[in-house]
């Protein structure tokens, strides 16, 4: 190629295509895929945040409340077949039990963790007229 002048040199690069279609391709395929593997993750997020919301009010709803009776049992004096208690007490056990009362959020589906209010521009809540937020959707 000695003999080309620049002008040539020139007219033979903008018409070279060689590897710039492919590389320009390659990004935004790569740009598309980045941006769904970001939203599909934060997808997944939510959706695994939720379920073990599920299974946190599902433990909640456990009743944990239990009883169990004691036991006295009395020594014997006579020997076999003697009548009385007059011996005093050889084993004892006063049992127990335990009443299972509601905690603040104890299978009800007012604590989401996965849903942030609005926030207005002004950095205040943007809807501060009795908006709740439940399951991903502010409701006003």
């Amino acid at each position: 190629m000695p003999n080309q002048t620049t002008t040539q040199l020139v007219r033979q690069f903008c018409h070279d295509e060689n590897g710039f279609i492919v590389s320009a391709e390659l990004v935004i395929i790569a740009t598309l895929l980045v941006i769904g593997l970001v939203v599909g993750l934060s997808e997944v997020q939510h959706a695994v945040v939720s379920e073990l919301n599920d299974v946190g009010d599902a433990i909640g709803q456990l009743n944990q409340s239990y009883y169990f009776g004691g036991f006295l049992g009395r020594k014997y004096y006579g020997g076999f077949g003697g009548y009385g208690y007059g011996g005093g007490i050889k084993a004892y056990s006063p049992g127990s039990a335990f009443a299972d009362a509601m905690d603040a959020c104890d299978g009800n589906g007012s604590c989401s963790i996965a849903c942030a209010g609005a926030v207005g521009e002004s950095g205040g809540a943007a809807y501060s007229s009795g908006a709740t937020c439940s399951g991903g959707v502010l409701n006003d």
